[in-house]
């Protein structure tokens, strides 16, 4: 799905969804992004067409992703993208879109700048401290999935990131995880809006 015209827009941004799938959720927000910064925002469909609607689908959805190949859809997003008229393609994900976003900003070479929402790769798919470009991270500091967006976690990010030098922002939220989705119990309005635009000044600023 794609909002604003490439040829029109000359920043891109790639906005990744959560484990639910391309559901009205994340069409959303790749909708409110590219209103507010006045990009060019696409969302690939990784599930190719499976949305889940309740947590056992999503896992499962999400534990039968092929996520190198989910990385290489980020890529070929962010190549259409660039040949239809962006300068410059940022990448942008939430829960299992922002450990995606992470890997893509480590593997991706046509990204140029990475903004991961509360989820953390693999070491298996990506190595943090091989980022080369700028990164804004967004945490709960109350979230509890531990081995993917904990505090433990988001330390363990963080003493990579240092570890390779990555030029990068870190911010934690009195939130839970998936605070920023409108649709889910965690969700919390006052933060995901100060998330959201920091974001926002952050691929205007980097996709210059």
């Amino acid at each position: 799905m794609l909002f604003n015209d490439p040829k029109v827009c000359e920043k891109g941004v790639i906005v990744v969804q959560e484990w639910w799938g391309l559901n009205q959720q994340i069409l959303a927000m790749a909708l409110d992004i590219s209103k507010r910064g006045n990009f060019t925002t696409i969302v690939p469909d990784l599930y190719r067409g499976e949305v889940a609607t309740n947590n056992e689908q999503a896992g499962h959805l999400m534990a039968s992703l092929d996520w190198p190949g989910a990385v290489q859809d980020i890529q070929g997003s962010a190549k259409y993208l660039i040949r239809n008229g962006c300068t410059k393609v940022g990448v942008i994900g939430f829960c299992m879109g922002g450990a995606l976003s992470l890997a893509a900003a480590s593997l991706v070479p046509q990204i140029s700048a990475a903004a991961p929402f509360y989820g953390i790769p693999a070491a298996e798919l990506a190595d943090m401290s091989k980022i080369k470009i700028p990164l804004q991270c967004h945490f709960g500091d109350y979230d509890a999935h531990v081995g993917f967006s904990s505090k433990k976690d988001q330390i363990k990010l963080q003493k990579l990131l240092d570890a390779g030098g990555v030029k990068y922002e870190f911010f934690g939220y009195p939130a839970h995880h998936a605070f920023t989705n409108a649709s889910g119990p965690n969700y919390n309005a006052e933060m995901t809006e100060r998330a959201i635009n920091r974001a926002v000044d952050f691929f205007v600023k980097n996709l210059a």
